[in-house]
């Protein structure tokens, strides 16, 4: 048996096989350092997990040398091409073969590793994760999804597509409530996730055509017993209890993810200019702390790190290109959620049930926007 069978054995989803993780070590903006240092946290919370390297050996080892908790758990594989931030999808599927990227992906293509994590382009690694695992049979265009804070006794919601691609009609939309609902199920564990679709209010005659066309699908689906459909929902929803899934498409999506980092970062900056603005806030800063904490562990974009690629043969992640240790971190953990619940495999299943196949070389992989980050099934598995 070769090292790589042997690896490929290892991802396999049993109880008490280890889960392997493929990680493009370059293309964030902090550079590999950001991402050595958040595979040793994620090694740290998680005994069972190992990793697949990929970038320049050179500048890697010295990395790994400093963590000791990778020893004996990360393997190494060389790749000296890096893609920019820069570079164009279409030239990257043409010219990224040597690159860390494209290392990154054809090992889950293998199975020598269950979930591929990358900080970098979003839309070369889109590119090249539908050229080489291929969209699943059904679906049209892929999306990717994020969890969003929210309200809900989980405490997540999570929201798609948020770049993947620009554009969606009502068949589209339809996937994507479709494939979000088996996310929330597999990701969150939650058994019946309520889907809204985004609209600028609620009332059925609001909306765009594709909108209004898409309520009727979903709401069609719904009837049927396919997921749970609230309707319409607005922007103030995302957050709320209200919903567990917010289907949008990718313009929007990307648009009202932005949005939400920055307005974030400015409370975080706004109270702490509060809290420091005379000597008594100074001391009710102090009193405070725990809440402070608190808030903060809420709010923080890092802690919910990870856009995951959805409608693809094999489960892709992509990190914020500016994330830190932290949400490095917060990424790969998210990939260790979806290898142990076989989300890819069950996701799989679902559109096979319900969507029927399409012609896989009928749609060329969309340009992404750069985003960073159904009812019960009868047949035993949580898809």
């Amino acid at each position: 048996m070769t090292a790589q069978d042997d690896t490929r054995l290892s991802s396999a989803s049993g109880a008490d096989q280890r889960i392997v993780l493929s990680v493009d070590a370059m293309g964030g903006d902090r550079g590999p350092e950001a991402v050595v240092a958040g595979m040793a946290s994620c090694a740290a919370q998680c005994p069972d997990v190992e990793f697949l390297l990929h970038g320049p050996r050179e500048r890697l080892e010295p990395l790994l040398t400093g963590r000791p908790i990778l020893s004996g758990r990360c393997r190494l594989h060389d790749a000296d091409g890096v893609v920019s931030m820069q570079d164009k999808p279409s030239h990257v599927m043409r010219n990224g073969k040597g690159t860390s990227m494209w290392s990154c992906i054809d090992s889950v293509r293998e199975g020598a590793a269950a979930v591929a994590v990358s900080c970098g382009n979003t839309g070369a690694l889109m590119a090249l994760s539908m050229l080489r695992l291929r969209r699943l049979p059904g679906i049209s265009r892929p999306a990717i999804a994020c969890l969003w804070p929210a309200r809900a006794p989980h405490g997540f919601n999570i929201m798609l597509d948020v770049g993947a691609d620009v554009r969606a009609d009502e068949h589209d939309l339809l996937q994507y409530a479709l494939m979000g609902a088996s996310y929330a199920r597999n990701g969150l564990g939650l058994e019946r996730p309520r889907v809204g679709l985004l609209n600028v209010g609620t009332e059925e005659h609001k909306g765009r055509p594709e909108l209004k066309a898409a309520h009727e699908l979903i709401g069609r689906r719904s009837a049927q017993g396919g997921l749970e459909f609230v309707g319409f929902v607005e922007g103030g929803d995302i957050p709320s209890g209200r919903v567990d899934v917010i289907v949008t498409d990718g313009f929007t999506g990307n648009v009202a993810l932005k949005t939400a980092e920055g307005t974030a970062g400015l409370i975080a900056d706004l109270l702490r200019d509060a809290f420091r603005a005379t000597p008594l806030s100074r001391i009710a800063a102090l009193l405070a702390t725990g809440a402070l904490r608190r808030l903060n562990r809420r709010i923080d974009p890092r802690r919910v790190n990870g856009g995951v690629f959805l409608g693809l043969n094999g489960t892709v992640i992509k990190s914020h290109g500016s994330a830190d240790s932290t949400g490095v971190a917060a990424a790969l953990g998210l990939g260790v959620r979806l290898a142990r619940a076989r989300f890819s495999d069950r996701l799989a299943a679902r559109v096979a049930r319900v969507l029927p196949a399409r012609d896989d070389e009928t749609h060329s992989p969309p340009e992404a926007a750069d985003a960073g980050s159904g009812g019960n099934s009868n047949d035993g598995e949580r898809s």
